[in-house]
């Protein structure tokens, strides 16, 4: 189906207002609720916080920037005990953390659109997501080299911004990832996983990032390793990565091959350096509608490359070339490419011939997504993907603004300072994101006092945050819905 996503997402938002009397609560006769009105492919049913009629959601409010683990901040909020939790953030800034941050927790909602102002950032340490039915949406996770020095030593500078391995039901939408020393977003070995509207870039490339052999720090500035038994990946801008836009992890790590199922649709790739899409051993994919555009850091050899398929030969574990099947991606540096996909596929290890082995002439269905032409997804993703609520920052204002331009290249350190800048300089690089007043919300259910009265809610009772709205969704997701649409 071809929908534009503003046009799609503003239908969902006016059912909703209007009735959904086609979808109830999870588990009814019609069928289960989506995640959040405009979730779509594999995770799309993720529950998140949303809890039961029994045990309704535990709304926890972060009210500062701190990172002391205590009530008000978000590890505090990520980490306390609750069957069922929505985060909701009434401050903005960026949060300096002082240690890797997990989401540990199952059946978490992290709702960054209610931050009052400019909207939230982690910074200085990875985000790693280790719990099974968790929503993120609208956070910035932008990590940089503060703690990445660690020297000659293997492993060192090996952290990626955010992710999560072998996760079920999650579903990432709207974040912005940012300057990692290894990916800046990687998300694999799970099922039933949607990554859609992220922006992923830029990766800090010549950083700290050291591996037994190396003589020097590699250029490792990388986009994401991406794959799960079911995954749905559409509408991601990937920018300024040297590699791994992304890097589709395969049936590895014991699997047999067809293991890995993923669906990569309407996504844009701007300024990758040596490689862009690539990999997937022994796994199925759909390669469609994706928008190529090669950038001042793309070496010749790969312009107009759109993939380029791996096998696995050694170890215990050997696994032939994925399946692909590619249609209507645009590759922007060849009309010949765009017009024959698979002349833009460069074998591993292999020679032309082999494409045979790779080619999947029909798609895998892996889950509904609107679709659009890759050259009408393209403007759609650089005016709607990353962090846009409560409001896009202005790293990501730049960023596509250098993705329509064609400017802007890789970067070694954030801010793009060169290799070696001390971090009382760089860290002149994070955005300034406004705080303004939260609205008030006197029984703390994540629902503004005013919000309330207009929808016939007791702002003195916080039961009201699980009453049953139209369409079966409590009524603190029809607000964080309303949110997000704003």
């Amino acid at each position: 189906m071809l929908l534009g996503f503003g046009l799609r997402h503003a239908l969902l938002v006016t059912t909703m207002a209007a009735g959904w009397a086609a979808r109830l609560l999870p588990g009814s006769a019609v069928g289960p609720l989506l995640a959040f009105p405009g979730a779509e492919g594999a995770g799309r049913f993720t529950t998140g916080g949303r809890g039961t009629a029994a045990v309704p959601t535990t709304v926890l409010e972060v009210t500062n920037l701190l990172d002391d683990n205590k009530p008000g901040c978000l590890r505090y909020a990520l980490t306390t005990k609750a069957a069922a939790r929505t985060i909701v953030f009434r401050v903005s800034g960026t949060i300096h953390l002082l240690s890797p941050l997990t989401l540990s927790k199952p059946n978490t909602t992290v709702a960054g659109q209610t931050a009052p102002g400019g909207g939230i950032c982690l910074a200085d340490y990875p985000v790693q997501v280790k719990a099974n039915n968790v929503i993120v949406r609208f956070i910035r996770f932008r990590m940089g080299d503060k703690n990445q020095n660690q020297g000659f030593v293997d492993g060192a500078g090996g952290d990626d911004a955010f992710g999560g391995l072998r996760n079920h039901q999650l579903i990432i939408d709207h974040c912005s990832m940012s300057w990692s020393t290894d990916e800046s977003f990687s998300v694999y070995e799970g099922d039933s996983t949607s990554l859609q509207w992220n922006i992923i870039g830029p990766p800090l490339n010549y950083s700290y990032h050291f591996e037994k052999g190396d003589t020097d720090y590699e250029h490792h500035g990388y986009g994401g390793i991406w794959g799960g038994q079911h995954a749905s990946m559409h509408h991601n801008l990937f920018v300024h990565c040297n590699s791994r836009t992304p890097r589709f992890n395969g049936s590895r790590y014991t699997h047999p091959a067809g293991y890995e199922n993923c669906d990569f649709r309407n996504n844009v790739i701007y300024d990758w350096g040596e490689n862009n899409v690539y990999a997937g051993e022994g796994g199925n994919y759909n390669i469609v509608n994706n928008y190529y555009k090669p950038g001042p850091s793309t070496k010749e050899t790969v312009r107009a490359r759109l993939l380029n398929p791996y096998k696995l030969e050694k170890g215990s574990n050997p696994l032939p070339y994925g399946k692909f099947y590619l249609a209507g991606n645009y590759q922007d540096a060849s009309a010949d490419v765009t017009a024959h996909n698979w002349r833009g596929v460069t074998m591993n290890g292999g020679a032309a011939a082999d494409t045979a082995l790779a080619k999947a002439t029909t798609p895998f269905d892996l889950g509904p997504v609107a679709t659009q032409t890759a050259a009408a997804a393209y403007p759609l993703v650089l005016e709607q993907a990353g962090a846009t609520r409560p409001l896009r920052d202005t790293l990501d204002q730049r960023l596509v603004r250098e993705v329509r331009t064609r400017t802007g290249r890789l970067i070694d350190v954030q801010g793009g300072y060169p290799h070696g800048t001390p971090y009382a300089t760089s860290q002149k690089a994070w955005p300034v994101l406004a705080a303004k007043p939260a609205p008030a919300d006197t029984d703390h259910d994540g629902l503004p006092d005013a919000w309330e009265t207009a929808h016939q809610l007791n702002p003195k009772d916080a039961a009201d945050r699980a009453k049953v709205g139209v369409g079966g969704y409590p009524m603190l997701e029809i607000y964080l819905a309303e949110l997000a649409a704003k």
